[in-house]
């Protein structure tokens, strides 16, 4: 039994509603530039991107715009309902999923091998019409701490139209700016490269706020980790591979059975930083496996079901909301922005290779 007054226990609800929309709010503010002291909006953010990227690909995602559709199913392990009343953690819940491996970069004709990060995107849609989305990235922390040097990232590594490069005195003073930064480039330069998304950790670096059947909240980051075995790559076999590999790949798997992942929730230990993606937390916190996700299936994007879904992470179901970090906010606000100017070319027939080119593949 709970030791809440019921009249506590009955206003939980309205207090996740009234936390839910002033998270709302914020995002809606940050995106049409309203945050006093700062003008930074999704539209100048995109824009950003896209210079960054060598310009526009029409029809394509501006950020991680090469990748593949899956589909599959989550079953839940049931030891996530310590932590939440969502129902896709319940005992025995299977939930059908529907998503997206993709690659980093903008250019969605790159070869796999000339990227970094390596990204999951997942909808997970419940018989009550309720979706959790999830988008996550094999880096373990986010390079910087705030959207503000986020943007002043995207600006920086713009390549230089005399070299085709980025200016190295702007990614100094970048660095300069944002010591942050060190450490996300110490990590790209030294952890392995997986040779397959299938042993790819995908970790989900913003904390969010789950809430018990008792009303206790709980700050959560999670982690999609391979049943896979790890394999690295090194980089004399990256420089022979194809173009396509990871597909080529994950196509090859997925015929001898499903891939799975375990769902590993992280739980925040007091003092914990909750709205810093660049601060990963102590090793030793408690962690909970809450369920298996399996994947079965692939489409190519362009005609999979996964072209037309914005992996937005702040769509959630009862029982989990966005926590109040900065950048889970901003990354609603451009994804938003990105998918509405894709569907607008797509619509306007403006990307005919965004269709022509994969089914090629």
């Amino acid at each position: 039994m709970s030791s809440l007054p019921p009249r506590l226990l009955r206003a939980l609800p309205l207090l996740a509603i009234a936390a839910i929309l002033f998270f709302l709010a914020g995002a809606f503010a940050w995106t049409a530039g309203w945050i006093p002291g700062q003008r930074l909006t999704a539209q100048r953010f995109t824009d950003a991107l896209e210079a960054g990227n060598g310009g526009i690909h029409p029809g394509f995602r501006r950020a991680h715009a090469k990748g593949v559709c899956i589909s599959g199913r989550f079953v839940s392990s049931g030891a996530g309902a310590a932590l939440t009343r969502a129902g896709m953690l319940a005992p025995g819940a299977v939930t059908p999923v529907l998503g997206r491996l993709s690659i980093g970069g903008g250019d969605p004709h790159a070869p796999d091998a000339t990227t970094r990060v390596r990204s999951m995107g997942l909808l997970l849609s419940s018989a009550n019409g309720q979706q959790w989305r999830m988008a996550m990235n094999n880096f373990p922390f986010f390079a910087v701490s705030t959207p503000e040097a986020f943007y002043e990232q995207a600006l920086a590594n713009r390549p230089d139209p005399a070299t085709g490069k980025p200016d190295p005195a702007k990614l100094a003073a970048l660095l300069q700016r944002h010591p942050e930064i060190a450490k996300f480039q110490q990590w790209a330069k030294t952890a392995p490269w997986p040779d397959s998304w299938g042993n790819t950790q995908f970790n989900g670096v913003n904390a969010f706020r789950f809430s018990d059947g008792r009303g206790k909240s709980h700050f959560v980051r999670w982690s999609m980790q391979p049943q896979l075995a790890f394999a690295p790559m090194e980089a004399a076999r990256r420089a022979e591979a194809e173009p396509d590999y990871l597909a080529d790949d994950l196509r090859t798997r997925l015929a001898r059975g499903p891939l799975r992942w375990d769902l590993v929730l992280t739980v925040a230990a007091d003092g914990d930083p909750i709205t810093d993606p660049s601060q990963p937390w102590p090793s030793d916190r408690q962690r909970v496996v809450a369920g298996t996700l399996e994947i079965d299936a692939m489409q190519p994007q362009a005609s999979g079901a996964c072209r037309d879904v914005n992996f937005d992470p702040t769509v959630l179901p009862a029982g989990i909301a966005p926590s109040a970090d900065p950048v889970l906010a901003a990354r609603a606000s451009v994804y938003a922005q990105s998918y509405n100017r894709r569907e607008r070319e797509i619509a306007l027939g403006q990307a005919p290779d965004a269709t022509a080119k994969e089914r090629a593949r």
